[in-house]
């Protein structure tokens, strides 16, 4: 796939299905805004609050779509994924309303805020070393001895779909939208967001964030080759993961521009929604806001959307 050759429409019936399906199990989020923030950054600019949908974050919607869109037999089998927490925690708990397992790998340094949520809808947690070959290797023996259906948290067509539908439900509420952004981890949401805009509001355009000290995408999109990432440090841990060829392609495809932001500017805009919003954020759902702020020019007088993909933050190691 280059740029300007993703089949969108081959997308449209799956993402209404997807639709269908997060409707039933998950929240459509509000959209809020802030006159405060708009006179910072001197533009309209809009936040969509998946900070409040179910598990606090996006992930719920790409969970749910791939558990509830199995057959009962598959779904009899269970679920398995690894995950450093939000989607831990979506497919732990699309497992329960699924009345079926969940085995869920996670990190052995994942946030234990994250680890005891998912062990809260149910799932059993396995720990594992810090690298993708214990994390593949870990899964590897549960699909062995179980049978259960794995769940990759971005690579993976049904999560794409689920993540599609939250830019949806934007396009269906606000009209005439310049600019949407999201963060990049692995690019599951960034790819579902693609789909969506093309598919929905083709004008608008889709620019993408990422922290400086994890810019495997921004590294890939500019040399148009897959760079993996290597040694992430950032406070941003939802976004340390590389991307996929899949979720890759998609975002050559469909995104404008990837802005790279430091630590220090994702903590300010961190912050900056916590005192101006009065909402919780985790650091990877302030970094569009720090990247709309870094240049804030580019976007002078422009309607922008920015997805606050999640809440789950540990309040006693807040960084500031």
């Amino acid at each position: 796939m280059v740029r300007g050759t993703l089949d969108i429409e081959a997308y449209r019936e799956k993402v209404e299905s997807a639709h269908n399906i997060v409707r039933k199990w998950a929240h459509n989020t509000p959209i809020l805004n802030s006159s405060a923030i708009n006179s910072i950054v001197g533009c309209e600019v809009y936040f969509k609050c998946e900070n409040f949908q179910k598990i606090g974050a996006f992930k719920m919607r790409g969970a749910v779509n791939a558990v509830m869109s199995c057959g009962i037999t598959q779904k009899e089998k269970g679920f398995v994924t690894h995950s450093s927490g939000n989607h831990a925690q979506a497919v732990a708990l699309s497992s329960k309303f699924a009345k079926t397992n969940a085995h869920i790998v996670m990190p052995k340094g994942a946030p234990k805020i994250k680890i005891n949520a998912v062990k809260g809808y149910g799932a059993q947690v396995y720990l594992c070393e810090n690298n993708e070959v214990s994390r593949v290797e870990t899964c590897d023996n549960i699909i062995k001895e179980t049978g259960a259906n794995f769940i990759h948290p971005y690579d993976n067509e049904k999560v794409i779909c689920g993540q599609a539908t939250c830019a949806k439900e934007i396009f269906e509420e606000l009209k005439e939208i310049n600019v949407i952004m999201c963060p990049v981890g692995g690019g599951g949401l960034a790819s579902g967001t693609i789909i969506s805009t093309k598919l929905y509001s083709p004008k608008t355009e889709v620019i993408l964030s990422e922290p400086l000290n994890a810019s495997d995408a921004h590294e890939s999109f500019l040399k148009k080759k897959l760079i993996p990432v290597v040694s992430p440090n950032t406070i941003a841990d939802g976004l340390k993961t590389s991307l996929s060829k899949r979720t890759f392609e998609f975002i050559l495809s469909g995104a404008k521009k990837i802005i790279t932001v430091s630590e220090e500017e994702i903590i300010f805009a961190m912050k900056l929604i916590w005192e101006r919003m009065k909402i919780v954020c985790e650091p990877s759902c302030a970094v569009p806001l720090a990247a709309l702020i870094k240049e804030k020019n580019k976007f002078y007088n422009k309607r922008v959307v920015i997805i606050l993909t999640g809440g789950n933050v540990d309040l006693k190691s807040l960084p500031f």
